[in-house]
């Protein structure tokens, strides 16, 4: 009896030892420090100096460029009003993005700045080089299709890189790119007011509501 007792007692430290020797589990801290980590290594290999204020300006500035155009009896002065407003818009999310990625103090030429870039070039380059063929064949009613399908898709590739609205805004105006084709010529500017513009305010509001700026 009295050895049984003793062979208990040798026993019980070891068991003690092996309980305390388990690995502990992982905490509710510990799954919020990783989802930290995560979103932090998301980021940096993000561009998240996207403006959408400056976005959201852009839509306006296309929808104003919508209205002037729509008044055009010209085709060169309606395609002027449409560059005019290429080349503004361009301007306004250059000096957007310089100034969120002072606010935000992040590097603006940056890895994630490149890859953005990269996605983003070629299609617009595309763009440009269609524009220049179509209004030499006189085919400038579908520029309208063009424009919007090169923009969205010149969004999306690019957003790939960035925050995760702009990839659906890119999807959506080309979605209206695809609706242009098929939809008379008269349409362009409207559709294109949804597009640059509509969706433009829509999608900035939110990214600079969600994302800092």
């Amino acid at each position: 009896m009295s050895v049984h007792r003793f062979r208990q007692r040798e026993n019980t430290p070891a068991t003690f030892l092996e309980k305390e020797s388990e690995p502990p589990k992982l905490s509710d801290r510990a799954f919020d420090n990783l989802r930290f980590i995560r979103e932090t290594m998301e980021r940096s290999t993000a561009f998240t100096a996207v403006s959408g204020y400056g976005g959201a300006l852009m839509g306006a500035t296309a929808i104003g460029a919508a209205i002037i155009a729509s008044q055009q009896t010209s085709t060169k002065y309606w395609l002027i009003t449409w560059l005019a407003e290429a080349v503004l818009a361009l301007a306004i999310g250059v000096l957007a993005m310089w100034q969120k990625a002072k606010i935000i103090d992040a590097k603006l030429f940056s890895t994630p700045t490149r890859k953005f870039a990269l996605g983003f070039a070629p299609p617009i380059f595309a763009g440009i080089a269609l524009t220049i063929v179509f209004y030499k064949h006189n085919l400038n009613d579908l520029l309208p299709t063009v424009w919007l399908l090169i923009y969205g898709a010149a969004v999306m590739t690019g957003g790939m890189f960035s925050v995760k609205p702009i990839p659906i805004m890119g999807a959506m105006i080309l979605s209206l790119g695809v609706i242009s084709a098929i939809s008379p010529p008269e349409y362009g500017n409207i559709l294109m007011a949804l597009g640059f513009g509509v969706l433009q305010i829509i999608f900035g509001v939110i990214i600079g509501r969600k994302f800092g700026g």
